[in-house]
Parts: C-alpha cells; structure tokens; sequence
C-alpha cells in the first residue's frame, strides 16, 4: 500500500509557510516549544501511523466487530497499536499536561491529527470520542465528577460516547423518550433505547463513559427539556475505583457500507431497572452541553474528511504515476511508440489536480480553523477573541458538510483513476470510499448543516460575522492582485464574492418571508456555493504565498512545488468558480417546484 497517508511537504507549507505557525513558539504557553520540537513530534505521529495504523487498515475491514456475550469485539489487529497509542500519549493533544494532555497548539495537534486519522478511519473512532465526553464534563460538571472522569478520558484510559439519537426520534433530539428518575443519593435512574451510537462498546478500555440526554419525570416538553447525564459502562466509586457493571448494554450492531472495524451500537439504558446516571451540568439544559461536544465532533469529521481524501488521493497519484497503459496522445499515430504511465494522459491528469484542488483547499480550510480556535484562546483583545470565535461558529457546519461532501467524491475521483482496478479490495481506495460516506451522515446530514447555516449563523451578530469572513477574503485577493500571474484568479475569486454575498442577502430575505421554505429548500446547495468559495479563497491564499516564495528563490528547489500551488489555483478557478457562479444563479431563481409537488408525484 506504500505510505501514502498525509502530504508531508504540503502540511508543512501549511503549517510554517500559509498561517505561519512558528509564530507559537513565542506564546508563554508553549514555552520550550519551538519548529524543532514541531516537526519532531509530526515525525512521530506520522512515523506510527506508517508503520501502526496503514497495514492494519483493510485487516480491521474484513474482521470488522462482532457481538459475543453482551461485548462488542473489536478486530484483533486493533488491540496492540491501541495499546501503544495510550503509551505513546497521543490523546488530548491540546488539554494541560496535568489533565493527562501534550499542552500542544492547536495547528500543531491538527498535523499530528491529520497522520493519525487519515491511514485508519475505522480505528480512529475510538481515540477521539472520549475527549469529547471529557471535554464536557470538564466545561459543565462539578468538581467531583472533573476528578473522576476527566483525566482519566483524556488519557483514554476510559473511553467516552455521545449518546443522542433513538430510534422515533432521529434527528429531531426534543421528541426523545429516554427518562431519569431522581433517587435519594443524588444519582437518576435512566430507562431507554439510543442507535447509532459510534464505539458505544467495545472491549478496548475497561470502561466506557456515555453521555446521554434524557428527560427528567416531569420536565418541559422539546429540547427545552432535555437534560444531560454521565451514565459510566462501569460504575465508578468515590474513590476512582470501578464497582459493578451500570446496566448499560449494546443490543445490536449495525451491518454498515464501511468502517466494519468501528462499532457503531444500539443500546439499552435500564432494561433492568439499574441504570445509574449523574447531572452533568444544570437540569433541562442538557442541549447546550452537549453541542459542545457536537460541535468538536463535526469539526473532527472535517479533518476525518480531509484524512480520508489525501490518502485517497495519494493512492491515485501513486498509482497513476506507476501504471503504464497506452501510448501518448502524440504518439498515436506510431507505430513504434512505448507505452506510458496514465499520468501522461489527459484526463488522468485532469481527474488529479481536480482531487488536489479540493484536497489541498480542505487541509488550509481545517488549519484555518485550528489557527482560529488557537486565537480565540489566547488572544488578550477582546475584538480578536470575537472575532476568531465568529468565525469558528460561522464555518463549523461549512467546513463539516463541504469537506464530507468532497472528501467522499475524492474517493470517487481515486476508483475512477485506478479504473477497474479501483472497484476490487484489492487495492485500497474502495475502501476508503465506502468509509468515507458516514461522514455526510453523522454529527448531522447536510440538510441539519444547512439549515444551521441559513437559520442561525449568516445572521450572526447581525451580519457582522459574515462581513468579518468577507473582510479575510478580501485581505486575500488584495495581495493576490501585487501579482500579474494571479490578477486574473484575483478577479474571480472577487465576482463570485461579490456575488455569494448577495446571494446570502437574497436567502436571508426568503428566509424571513412567507415563503420561507422555499429558502429552506435551496440551503443545501447555498452552503455548498459557500463551501465553494471558502475553497478558492484557501487556493488563492496558497498562491499568493507561493508566488512570493517563486519570487524569493535563488535555486530549484520546490520549483514544482510552488509552481503547483498556482497552478491548482488556477485550475479551480477557472473550472469550478464558474460552475459556482451558475449554480448561484439557479439558486437565486428560487423554484417552488419540490413544494408544490403532490407527495404522490414522487413514487412508491
């Protein structure tokens, strides 16, 4: 399979080059960090992920979980690299060092992230839920449950769910069924059924702790009143010790298209009558905890995305580079030519930049947040804390819908490649694209994104947080316009603004009229437009800062590289933005047609 898994030279250009991140080593926080201790670390991680993570990734496939009395089975190949994966303390890259974290910035953590992700989608799901899960309680619990739970989740020496959907309730969180009934000592007895929980069991950990919404007896109807609770696989004494098991129990898993080797479970909360669980933060107001930890999630689908393309990618680039199958278009006609390897050809060649168009867009576009979040939390002015924030909040349900989205057709982009070839388990990419899809499914499908987008967050602090967003784009195409060679990138990346945000003034406008879901209609296509222009704005960026290093050099060296960058930006440009543009017009056309149908006009 190689080592294709994460562009090294690409991340780091990212990281030193794009946003600059040496700039950390002189925070206070980091002190002793500096590029050296950097790129030690992303050796490491990527060094574990070569030589751990890759070779076990269609072993862990074709084993997938399994449900043996009452336990969830994971593949056997997962057991020792999880192990050394505690050992090695790659969890909570981000959390205080005495909380069992590394104390890394967040730009750094994202790169180690990135190499750790992406050569194992499947195994990754039980690294990262349980930050999620600390990360909640050590926002919203007490000082008792942070000293019990906290450090020994982001350790992952427990791991952690997220336990939401039921199986009437779907998406639509405020018509759960799930009950707590106070007792005497404090503690609820829980009673329900949650699906669709991702690693809600496994034997990987000697505990698991689940965060569960359910309604108190008695509490409003809706989101208004749901309330969140700790409920532990194991219970957990005073002491830290673990006591008998909490009558919390997978009752099936579900036959999934990809990561066979993640378990993703039903369960039974109380079937007997002993679920014990604890308040994590205030009555009826579970919902605010817990998108806390929803929101991490979708962010970590967006690097999930963008993991599972760039080795998609890799894999086509490596391929397309090896397979030798026909003759150049310009030999055609001689009889004597030799074959060459598909990346002389044409489309190949087309099918390559446009996956690395969208791959290198989505890995500034994730490092952009992490820069943003790494702002937002050590920015001393008060406007920059703001302003990171808004930002971070504004592209949360962008950055997760479009990168799942086109991370999943990177993946398409990569079988068509390899041709046939593609379509066995023999080569690796119909893995991963089977693999990719769950990512447009949870933390919210598409619609759910788009509707966040369209109904809280365009408005935000009346507009202003999408001015700010157009203010960086602008900052972009300003120093793009000091260079002849992108002038003309500079002008479409400054129409298709231009035209987004009237766009996003016509769909607000809809939005607020009787004829509101008609708005509703079109988000999902309106946040991809977005999506779109987040994307040459990140390209553009690349450029710019390859134009000026091309401008810089004495010697070869990178040549192809920098050269690359423009010419992927250029690409997108020129093929995509105008694709955009028209995809803006027809969205301003507002068709009531999908609303107006008889349901009986659709079928079955």
């Amino acid at each position: 399979m190689g080592q294709q898994i994460a562009d090294r030279r690409d991340i780091e250009f990212v990281l030193y080059e794009q946003f600059d991140a040496e700039y950390l080593a002189n925070n206070e926080r980091y002190q002793g960090l500096n590029r050296k201790a950097f790129d030690l670390i992303l050796t490491e991680a990527r060094a574990f992920a070569i030589k751990e993570l890759l070779p076990i990734m269609a072993e862990g496939d074709r084993q997938g979980v399994r449900l043996e009395d009452g336990t969830v089975k994971v593949p056997d190949c997962f057991k020792k690299p999880f192990a050394q994966f505690i050992e090695n303390e790659w969890m909570s890259l981000t959390e205080d060092p005495e909380m069992g974290g590394q104390g890394l910035p967040h730009l750094i953590a994202t790169a180690a992230t990135e190499y750790l992700v992406g050569p194992n989608f499947a195994f990754a799901g039980y690294l990262g839920m349980g930050h999620g899960t600390g990360k909640m309680i050590e926002l919203y619990g007490t000082e008792a449950q942070k000293s019990l739970f906290v450090k020994n989740l982001y350790t992952c020496k427990w791991a952690g769910t997220m336990m939401l959907t039921e199986p009437e309730a779907g998406s639509d969180v405020g018509a759960l069924t799930t009950t707590a009934v106070p007792n005497e000592d404090g503690s609820y007895s829980i009673t329900g059924n949650k699906i669709f929980i991702t690693v809600g069991d496994h034997d990987l950990t000697e505990n698991i702790i689940h965060a569960v919404l359910a309604r108190i007896e008695g509490a409003p109807a809706g989101t208004a009143g749901v309330s969140l609770f700790i409920v532990p696989k194991i219970r957990v004494n005073e002491d830290g010790s673990l006591g008998i098991p909490n009558d919390v129990i997978c009752t099936g898993l579900e036959e999934k298209m990809g990561i066979h080797g993640s378990a993703t479970c039903s369960m039974a909360l109380g079937s007997k009558g002993q679920c014990q669980g604890f308040l994590l933060g205030e009555a009826n107001k579970g919902m605010r905890a817990m998108f806390h930890m929803m929101n991490e999630a979708r962010l970590a689908v967006s690097m999930q995305s963008l993991g599972i393309a760039s080795t998609a990618y890799l894999h086509a680039a490596n391929y397309a580079k090896e397979r030798v199958q026909g003759r150049d278009l310009s030999d055609m006609l001689n009889k004597d030519a030799v074959s060459v390897p598909i990346v002389r050809h044409p489309d190949v060649r087309r099918m390559l930049t446009w996956m690395k168009a969208y791959v290198d867009g989505m890995r500034s576009f994730v490092y952009f947040i992490a820069d943003c979040i790494e702002k937002e939390e050590n920015s001393q002015d008060i406007e920059e804390h703001k302003r990171c924030k808004g930002l971070v909040d504004l592209l949360t349900p962008i950055i997760k819908t479009y990168n799942a989205k086109y991370g999943f057709e990177v993946c398409v982009q990569a079988i068509q490649t390899y041709g046939g070839y593609g379509y066995i388990r023999e080569y690796p990419v119909e893995q991963l694209l089977r693999d990719a899809k769950i990512t447009s499914l949870y933390e919210g499908t598409d619609g759910v994104q788009a509707m966040d987008l369209l109904a809280r967050k365009i408005g935000m602090e009346q507009g202003a947080v999408f001015q700010s967003f157009i203010k960086e784009i602008n900052n972009v195409i300003d120093r793009a316009r000091k260079s002849d060679a992108l002038a003309s990138m500079a002008d479409a990346v400054d129409q298709c603004l231009k035209d987004l945000s009237n766009l996003a003034i016509a769909m607000g406008t809809t939005a607020m009229s009787p004829d509101f879901k008609i708005a509703f209609a079109h988000s999902v296509p309106f946040l991809d437009v977005f999506g779109d222009m987040v994307m040459a704005w990140m390209l553009l960026w690349r450029a710019c800062v390859a134009a000026e290093k091309l401008g810089e050099m004495a010697k070869k060296k990178d040549l192809a590289f920098y050269e690359g960058q423009i010419k992927t930006a250029q690409f997108f440009c020129e093929t995509v933005l105008p694709v955009t543009e028209g995809r803006m017009k027809s969205i301003k056309n507002f068709s009531p047609a999908p609303l107006e149908m008889d349901e009986a006009a659709f079928g079955g």
